[in-house]
């Protein structure tokens, strides 16, 4: 293999979310928008609600060279899938997550001075956002969705949906310290007059 085209191999960008900035060169102010759609390469979320991998990505994006590196700011939109923490009825809805991440060129003083993962870095003349996009992502979607502000759950004792109930669904409970005492037959004294 040459060195060219070893060198191109190289700057292949490593995932769907990571970008080429070679264009940009090290010249502040220059600049390149991204529109476009991608499939996210994993499921991006928490337990009960999340973006899944394979579900479109619209980025909406503005990679520009600054003095210390590249400046990354724009919106991503996906759909979510997941399901309500009372209910547990499958529950759908969309996220949008602003990004404004600055990814440092190796051997800037941005890099130098910042700690490890404080911010990103250009590799290879890439910017990955995969990592932003998570961290966004988890910040932003509910950590106990819910499909409606007014869902009543599920019932305890019989685990139906509150929501398909009838009017006035309810279990008559005896409290387990008395249970016996239901067991026992009660005489009325003034039947026992035989």
């Amino acid at each position: 293999m040459s060195r060219a085209r070893a060198a191109a191999t190289q700057r292949q960008p490593r995932s769907v979310l990571a970008f080429d900035v070679s264009r940009l060169g090290r010249r502040p102010g220059s600049m390149t928008t991204i529109t476009e759609t991608v499939a996210s390469p994993i499921r991006i979320g928490l337990d009960l609600l999340a973006i899944e991998a394979g579900a479109p990505l619209d980025l909406d994006l503005r990679l520009e060279s600054v003095s210390e590196g590249v400046l990354v700011t724009g919106s991503v939109t996906a759909p979510t899938a997941g399901e309500c923490s009372r209910c547990l009825t499958p529950m759908t809805s969309t996220v949008r997550i602003d990004l404004t991440e600055l990814y440092a060129y190796p051997d800037s003083a941005t890099e130098q001075s910042s700690e490890e993962g404080e911010v990103g870095h250009v590799v290879d003349d890439t910017v990955d956002l995969e990592q932003a996009i998570i961290d966004a992502v988890g910040l932003e979607l509910p950590l106990s969705p819910v499909c409606s502000p007014d869902c009543q759950g599920l019932c305890p004792q019989c685990g139906i949906v509150m929501a398909d109930a009838e009017p006035g669904h309810s279990h008559e409970l005896i409290d387990p310290r008395w249970a016996k005492l239901a067991d026992l037959k009660v005489v009325d004294p003034s039947q026992d007059s035989e």
